[in-house]
């Protein structure tokens, strides 16, 4: 599996990154929030400087495509969407082109189907099973943590302290969803905490 390609961008359009690694060229379809990212780095940089892209594999009997995404958070979305059905890769791939993954977590978050019915492609069916499928996956796999119960995107929390609080609490047998809902509430609240008084806070609060 590839998880990562770190090289040279050699190409880039809005659909497709080209990074020489090694000497190979790596095509990778990618989103609008991606090329927007390369291509301000790109900016900064001049041409043909140094990129890195995580990666999904989609593998097919007639065809063996990369899509590369600039952050961890934008390819955990993406295998979230094409989970559910009636989403397949292009798709996904159009709908982080059309939001951001924070407005596309918002949108999910409270229940937002019009918003989400607004990218090409997606209808009304499509949308709902999107919102019903993922709303508590989002939460619970950290790609909503910027992103409370009431849907308004808050500061981000201490990463660490988040997980280590987190897999303590699922040890002791509590869900992941409700727990991390409550953990990334603690900590923006009150982001010095310890991990462990987030511990014992979650403990009183958990339902």
């Amino acid at each position: 599996m590839i998880e990562y390609i770190r090289g040279e961008l050699t190409e880039l359009t809005p659909a497709l990154a080209t990074i020489e690694a090694a000497g190979v060229g790596y095509g990778l379809n990618i989103s609008l929030n991606t090329y927007s990212a390369l291509q301000g780095q790109q900016q900064k940089a001049g041409d043909r400087q140094p990129a890195k892209l995580y990666v999904y594999e989609a593998i097919r009997e007639d065809a063996y495509v990369l899509y590369g995404f600039y952050n961890k958070k934008e390819r955990e979305m993406f295998q979230l969407l094409i989970t559910v059905s009636g989403v397949g890769t292009n798709t996904a791939r159009m709908m982080l082109s059309g939001m951001s993954v924070a407005e596309l977590c918002q949108a999910i978050s409270t229940g937002n189907a019009k918003l989400i019915q607004s990218i090409k492609g997606i209808g009304k069916m499509t949308a709902q099973r999107i919102i019903v499928d993922l709303r508590d996956k989002i939460v619970a796999l950290g790609i909503a943590d910027e992103i409370p119960a009431g849907g308004t995107i808050a500061a981000p929390v201490n990463n660490a302290v988040r997980d280590e609080a987190v897999a303590a609490l699922t040890m002791l047998g509590f869900s992941p969803a409700p727990t991390q809902k409550v953990v990334v509430a603690i900590l923006q609240q009150q982001p010095d905490l310890p991990v462990e008084q987030v511990v014992k806070l979650a403990l009183k609060q958990i339902k």
